[in-house]
């Protein structure tokens, strides 16, 4: 049995406490302050905007409807194009993990939509669809990859015993899912969807920005560089910033209630089973 010198509150991964939470408020309230300071020293809004501007621009833009009509028209577009990438990477594991001449196929294009730019993708697909559906494209790409390979690693690492004593006593192939696969997927998923959700969200409002579509964030941000308004420029990069944040936080939260707590049956495992 090991043991650490560390109590498990204060382990890497562990559960944080009110000593976590205050320390992370203050570093957010320190670089709050050095912002407000270098704004005051520069002296021109215009380069660098204080956060107080930006409060007070970003509580204007909520009180308007067509601030809600544009988070909106982003978060779907976003949010679709990682579940179909998140459905999809799922699917085309499971395929590849079962028919090696597909993992070969699928090998090249896995490589090189890792390898190839983000605004590469942008313009090519520019060429091919409209904008308004720009951004689906584009975060279905980025998270594809992401998925696709992690729940393949994961395949891979199930147990060889388990899978040969399944074999021998001939389970029904939803039983294997249930008592194999998915406890050792489990958490290559989970890490898979933390890694993805954010650069989904990046890569989706880039997309807007160079694409244009009517009434979405990119939209807006590009126009407030246009205009040179600051203010409004930092405002909505806020909003981008909490929506991902709430967005990954809720979606894994979700993920984790559903199937986390899946159990490999004891009899197929010999134990309590493993708990995710």
């Amino acid at each position: 049995m090991t043991t650490s010198i560390f109590p498990d509150k204060h382990r890497p991964g562990g559960k944080p406490d009110r000593k976590h939470f205050l320390f992370s408020g203050l570093a957010v309230l320190f670089w709050l302050a050095v912002w407000q300071i270098a704004s005051f020293v520069i002296g021109q809004e215009i380069l660098l905007v204080s956060p107080v501007s930006v409060l007070c621009k970003l509580l204007l833009l909520i009180r308007e409807t067509d601030f809600w009509k544009t988070v909106g028209f982003s978060f779907l577009r976003i949010f679709a194009g990682f579940f179909l990438a998140a459905a999809g990477g799922c699917l085309a594991a499971a395929l590849a993990y079962r028919f090696l001449w597909l993992r070969a196929l699928m090998a090249p294009p896995v490589f090189a939509v890792k390898a190839t730019p983000v605004a590469s993708f942008i313009i090519l697909c520019l060429v091919w669809i409209p904008s308004r559906n720009l951004s689906v494209v584009i975060s279905f790409l980025m998270v594809f990859p992401i998925i696709y390979l992690n729940l393949l690693e994961g395949l891979g690492e199930a147990s060889i015993e388990l899978r040969e004593m399944a074999h021998v006593f001939r389970m029904p192939p939803w039983k294997r899912i249930y008592a194999i696969y998915w406890p050792q997927c489990m958490p290559y998923f989970i890490s898979a969807c933390s890694l993805s959700l954010g650069l989904c969200w990046k890569s989706g409002v880039a997309a807007e920005v160079i694409g244009l579509p009517d009434g979405s964030i990119g939209e807006k941000l590009y126009q407030a560089k246009i205009f040179l308004q600051t203010d409004e420029l930092f405002a909505w990069t806020i909003v981008v910033i909490v929506i991902s944040v709430l967005f990954e936080k809720t979606f894994l939260f979700l993920l984790r209630t559903v199937f986390g707590r899946v159990r490999v049956n004891p009899k197929m495992q010999g134990n309590k089973g493993r708990v995710l």
